[in-house]
């Protein structure tokens, strides 16, 4: 019997799957397409009029945020949530760098199991317990300080930090780790036949290596800790004045869900604007990120 006209059956039957799945996948690929860019014109057309009217200037520039008065101004917001991401980041970026070289290279595989078993139970736990926790714990931690310096003793910049860095160290950690066991082993071992010692193999050859992982990691940790509105508003105070570390502030994403059951006319306009200067925000870090791994794998 001639098995010709099978194989032909099965491998044409093979093509049609092929077909039927790349069709699929485009079209998923499409979709995500458009629903971005349909998010993207809905943020401008609904956030760009409050700032027309208000003006620019005013608008970024302006230090009091009295809605009562029509005085939108959200410096003070853009300040603190630059501060407190930028804050977040270098500090779980440090921390998270070492922990992730810890488990990939020095941890024995029993302790580095349990503790990726809790870093991943931390990465899924809601923000809102995270918010929690830091109300409950950090707060009162940091309400001897404000009390020392004769300041408002209630939420501050610094527990929003520390909660935000909390918040993300699981996945730059994560990342991170898949990034330095993604490394060849032999780079490696060719430091260590040129004489380099395990320390110095890995802090001048292998974390170099994984250097554009980290990166992403920290991309999405730069994400997370700038979108953070329910642990930040518990933690943080939420007065919209001119951010310092011990004292209340408010960041950008927190203006939004406290004041929106509330606003309207200009009002909401104006929330939707700070949606619109917080996605732009967002747009520009992760093109200047990008650029930084591309540069890194050229």
């Amino acid at each position: 019997m001639d098995p010709t006209p099978t194989l032909i059956s099965r491998r044409s039957s093979k093509q049609i799957v092929e077909r039927i799945m790349n069709a699929i996948f485009l079209i998923c690929g499409i979709t995500a397409v458009i629903v971005v860019i349909a998010m993207t014109f809905y943020i401008v057309i609904s956030g760009w009029p409050a700032i027309s009217k208000i003006g620019l200037f005013k608008f970024l520039g302006g230090q009091v945020w009295n809605p009562e008065n029509s005085e939108f101004g959200i410096a003070p917001m853009i300040l603190a949530s630059i501060l407190a991401t930028f804050s977040a980041i270098v500090i779980a970026l440090s921390v998270g760098v070492v922990v992730a070289v810890y488990l990939a290279k020095l941890a024995p595989s029993r302790i580095s199991t349990l503790l990726r078993m809790v870093i991943d139970l931390l990465a899924g736990i809601p923000s809102v317990v995270y918010g929690l926790l830091g109300a409950i714990v950090i707060v009162p931690l940091i309400f001897d300080l404000q009390t020392s310096f004769g300041l408002p003793t209630s939420g501050s910049l610094l527990a929003a930090i520390i909660i935000l860095t909390i918040m993300i160290l699981p996945t730059i950690i994560s990342v991170s780790e898949t990034a330095i066991r993604a490394v060849p082993l032999y780079y490696g071992d060719a430091s260590l036949a040129l004489g380099s010692t395990k320390l110095q193999a890995i802090i001048h050859v292998i974390v170099p290596a994984a250097k554009s992982g980290i990166v992403a990691g920290m991309v999405l940790g730069v994400g997370r800790a700038i979108g953070e509105a329910m642990a930040v508003i518990m933690v943080a105070g939420n007065a919209a004045i001119m951010p310092e570390f011990l004292r209340p502030a408010r960041l950008l994403t927190a203006s939004i869900p406290i004041e929106w059951a509330y606003s309207s006319g200009l009002h909401r306009e104006a929330l939707y604007g700070i949606g619109l200067v917080l996605f732009v925000f967002i747009m520009i870090i992760n093109i200047l990120l990008n650029a930084v791994m591309k540069k890194d794998v050229k």
